[in-house]
C-alpha cells in the first residue's frame, strides 16, 4: 500500500489518512474504526474523543488505528469526505433529470429538507461542521464540496435558461447553495420550531430566485 501525504501540524492543516486499505480485511477494519469514531463523536463530541477509545470500541490495537489514521483529525477528515461523497451522489441524482421549473422547485425543496433532516438526525455531522470552522484544510474541503454541489444546480439553471449569462447562473447557484448551508446550521442552533421556520423562509426566498415563485 502506498502511504498518502500527511499534512503538517505546523501549518494548521488536517492530517489525511496515512494508508488507504486495499484488502477486504483492512477495509472492514477501517469501517469499524470510522463507525466507532462516529459513535463516540455522537456521544461526547470530537474534542473529547480519544484515539484509544476509538481503537477499543473498534476492537483493534492502537497501533493498527495509527496505521490508517495518524491522529483524530485524520478521522474527522475521513468522515467529512464520506459525507461529501454521499451528499454529492444524492444531489446529482435528484437534479440530473430536472427539465422544467416545477421539477426544480420540487427537487430543490426536497434536497433542502433532506439536508436539514440529516443535521437533525446525525449529531456527528454537526460536530464535523463545527470542527471544520477551526481547520483550514477542512474549510477548503467544505468549500470545494459546496462548489461541486452548486455545479449540479448550475447545470439545471442552464437548461432552464439557455440564453442567460452562464457566469451569472454560476454565481447565483453558488450563493444559493452557500446560503442554504448557512441556514441549516443556524436552524439547528435554535429551537426546533424556529429552525423549521428559518428553513421554510430560506426555501421561499431561494425558489423565488430559482423559479420565480
Amino acid at each position: 500500500m502506498e502511504a498518502s501525504t500527511v499534512a503538517g501540524a505546523q501549518d494548521g492543516q488536517i492530517a489525511s489518512p496515512r494508508r488507504a486499505p486495499s484488502q477486504q480485511r483492512s477495509r472492514e477494519r477501517v469501517e469499524r474504526m470510522l463507525a466507532a469514531a462516529s459513535a463516540l463523536i455522537a456521544e461526547q463530541g470530537s474534542d473529547a474523543m480519544r484515539m484509544g477509545e476509538v481503537a477499543e470500541r473498534a476492537g483493534v490495537s492502537i497501533g493498527s488505528l495509527y496505521q490508517f489514521f495518524p491522529d483524530k483529525r485524520a478521522i474527522i477528515w475521513a468522515l467529512a469526505e464520506r459525507y461529501t461523497v454521499q451528499s454529492q451522489a444524492c444531489i446529482s441524482a435528484a437534479l440530473a433529470d430536472v427539465s422544467d421549473a416545477e421539477g426544480l422547485r420540487r427537487a430543490f425543496s426536497e434536497l433542502v429538507d433532506i439536508y436539514y433532516g440529516l443535521f437533525l438526525a446525525e449529531p456527528v455531522m454537526r460536530d464535523i461542521w463545527s470542527g471544520t470552522q477551526a481547520d483550514k484544510a477542512l474549510r477548503e474541503l467544505e468549500l470545494a464540496d459546496s462548489r461541486a454541489n452548486a455545479e449540479f444546480l448550475t447545470a439545471v439553471l442552464k437548461r432552464l435558461r439557455p440564453t442567460a449569462d452562464p457566469a451569472a447562473l454560476e454565481t447565483t447557484a453558488f450563493l444559493i447553495w452557500q446560503m442554504g448551508e448557512a441556514t441549516v446550521r443556524l436552524a439547528i442552533s435554535v429551537g426546533r420550531q424556529e429552525g423549521d421556520d428559518l428553513v421554510a423562509a430560506y426555501k421561499r426566498m431561494a425558489l423565488r430566485e430559482l423559479v420565480g415563485e
